[in-house]
């Protein structure tokens, strides 16, 4: 009767799947810490392709992975870097693929002034040490710019102060870039508008300004902090117009503050330091003109006392010319007689050097002669180059013989043998190389579609054909296909209620 019973105790605990004990793990993580708020150091910072954001949050005892998804991270007002102290906000959730679980942060802020001061020098640490702040590199503003170009908020006080500054200093065309002057699209605002005016053509349709201003007034730390982002320092940095810098209040300071060409105070000190006073500028160009008028005067006055002192020292004209006019009477009284015994010379000349037959007999002789010595020497020259051409024709038909062409030839045809050689050989590994280019870009690609992220336990959703990615779009469909790694599942409507 024993026998037939096991001997020892019988294990009646239940089995679990290991994807049935990660979803209870996961669902009593996610009921237990729905919504938290968790305050610690950001550790390592990863930034994939992919637009998402994974870090760390450390403390001096432990260590919580945390993700930011894409759509999250494009409006965070601050963005995490290491060594940062934060406040995250979001919830503890697992990731059945790694046994581990992780914080999905919705928000996440500096924690506290303290924490954007360090933020600010770390990053003005970093931007000093690339010499965007040397001396050396800010423009000279212009002395009297045709066009300012304005970067701040249309509807505050900012821009009415520096036009009204303007009017009243030298009125000068403005154009105004409207902008966020705080919150999360400051700072891309402000680089673009940036980036915007020196793309401009000069002298177009909508001129490029010759000056900027990028102006906003007073706030605190996190109001101003959009003039503290990287993107618009470097975009100041990087900009051809010269740019002047107004933001907050003269004791705010701030990254652009630090790249631009010049710093204001205040706004209105931006506009001042734009334009010079026009009524200023009048009044001195009337004292130039007055002390050019007293030098022209001045100096006319002197010349013409220069000129009396200078005829007065100048001898009579009558004493100047007695000379001149005393060698004329002379030179004139010899003239003639000069004239008679040159015209005497010329003719005896003339009388010696005439053509007699004697003079022309003689030069015809000497021609004569230079002629035949010439012919002598004319023969054997021409039969020396005769000789000299028909041996050098006997050497070139010599070379243009049968064997010697053939050879020519075969040398010739060697060499082409070899060059086809290389070729083929250069173009089959190109086809290689390109076959092998091919093969990685595919394995590349099925790495990247969706069926590899099927196979780490994901699946997608459709209802009536289109994927489904809300609970409200899977209850109106009329029939859910899941879609797994090793194939697709037809849920009905009736099992649907009992699955939600």
């Amino acid at each position: 009767m024993n026998d037939l019973f096991e001997d020892g105790p019988v294990d009646n605990t239940p089995e679990f799947s290991v994807s049935e004990i990660s979803g209870a793990v996961k669902k009593a993580i996610e009921g237990g810490f729905s919504h938290v708020r968790v305050r610690g150091e950001v550790g390592r910072v990863s930034r994939p392709a992919s637009g998402h954001i994974y870090l760390d949050l450390k403390d001096d005892r432990a260590v919580l992975a945390g993700v930011i998804w894409k759509g999250r991270a494009q409006g965070l007002a601050h963005r995490p870097e290491e060594g940062m102290e934060v406040i995250a906000t979001g919830k503890l959730t697992t990731f059945p693929g790694q046994s581990k679980y992780q914080m999905v942060i919705e928000d996440i802020a500096p924690a506290g002034a303290g924490a954007l001061m360090a933020m600010l020098e770390k990053r003005k640490a970093a931007l000093a040490a690339e010499g965007l702040f040397a001396p050396e590199r800010k423009k000279p503003l212009p002395y009297l710019p045709e066009i300012i170009g304005v970067v701040t908020s249309p509807s505050g006080a900012v821009i009415r102060d520096i036009l009204h500054r303007l009017r009243d200093r030298f009125p000068r065309k403005v154009l105004v870039w409207p902008v966020a002057v705080q919150g999360a699209k400051c700072a891309p605002e402000v680089a673009a508008a940036i980036e915007g005016f020196n793309k401009l053509t000069p002298g177009g349709a909508l001129p490029r300004p010759d000056l900027l201003i990028v102006a906003r007034g007073g706030g605190s730390l996190e109001d101003l902090w959009g003039f503290n982002e990287e993107i618009v320092a470097r975009a100041a940095a990087t900009s051809d117009i010269p740019l002047i810098s107004a933001v907050g209040h003269e004791t705010d300071t701030t990254l652009i503050d630090y790249v631009s060409d010049m710093r204001a105070p205040t706004p209105t000190a931006a506009a001042e330091l734009a334009v010079p006073v026009r009524m200023e500028l009048l009044a001195w160009a009337d004292q130039q003109g007055a002390r050019l008028s007293r030098a022209l005067t001045t100096g006319l006055t002197q010349r013409q006392q220069r000129v009396r002192d200078l005829v007065r020292a100048l001898p009579q004209v009558d004493a100047l010319v007695e000379g001149p006019r005393q060698r004329l009477d002379y030179l004139g009284e010899r003239l003639p007689a000069a004239l008679r015994g040159a015209a005497a010379k010329k003719r005896l000349q003339m009388s010696e050097a005439a053509l007699r037959p004697g003079i022309l007999s003689r030069r015809l002789a000497e021609d004569r002669r230079r002629l035949d010595g010439f012919a002598a020497r004319l023969e054997p020259a021409l039969i020396r180059r005769t000789r000299d051409g028909r041996t050098a024709l006997e050497q070139t038909s010599r070379g243009l013989r049968g064997r010697v062409l053939q050879d020519r030839i075969a040398r010739q045809s060697e060499r082409l043998a070899v060059v086809l050689r290389r070729l083929s050989d250069r173009a089959s590994r190109q086809q290689s190389e390109r076959l092998a280019q091919l093969e990685a870009l595919d394995r590349l690609r099925e790495t990247l579609g969706y069926v590899e992220t099927l196979k780490r336990g994901y699946a997608v959703v459709r209802g009536d054909g289109a994927v489904v990615t809300t609970k409200g779009a899977a209850q109106k469909a009329k029939a859910l296909e899941i879609e797994f790694a090793d194939g697709r599942l037809n849920v009905s409507k009736g099992m649907q209620g009992k699955l939600l």
